[in-house]
């Protein structure tokens, strides 16, 4: 069954809230990543461990070195209340630069979005 497509703003919408994943004031702002990871959060990493909730909450502040706006970032409905957004990113990390191509599924509660699943997967531009 096809769902409704996102609006542009709702499109919008997502991409502020997975910048926020991004950005060192929202990211390492524990009460703000508790309301938008979801109690079962997990992310399979791009260096294929898998990070738990609580880990993320836990990541301690360090500089955030990737360019923002998130290249080629789309977002699509799965369901009325379920949207993946996919998007690339470039990070340099004592001086080597990483590329992944990167999916999150965010699911809609009662008070807002949670994201629920990220995945980082490594390419060559």
């Amino acid at each position: 069954m096809e769902h409704e497509p996102l609006s542009a703003d709702e499109v919008a919408e997502f991409r502020i809230l997975e910048e926020e994943l991004w950005r060192p004031d929202t990211r390492f702002n524990r009460k703000r990543m508790n309301e938008l990871f979801a109690l079962d959060f997990v992310e399979f990493g791009g260096s294929g461990r898998i990070h738990s909730r609580e880990a993320c909450l836990d990541a301690k502040p360090s500089p955030i070195n990737v360019q923002l706006p998130l290249p080629e970032f789309t977002a699509r409905r799965l369901s009325t209340n379920v949207v993946q957004v996919t998007y690339n990113t470039r990070v340099e990390i004592d001086g080597i630069v990483q590329h992944r191509r990167r999916s999150s599924i965010w699911t809609r509660t009662p008070q807002s979005w949670v994201i629920r699943f990220h995945q980082g997967t490594p390419y060559k531009p």
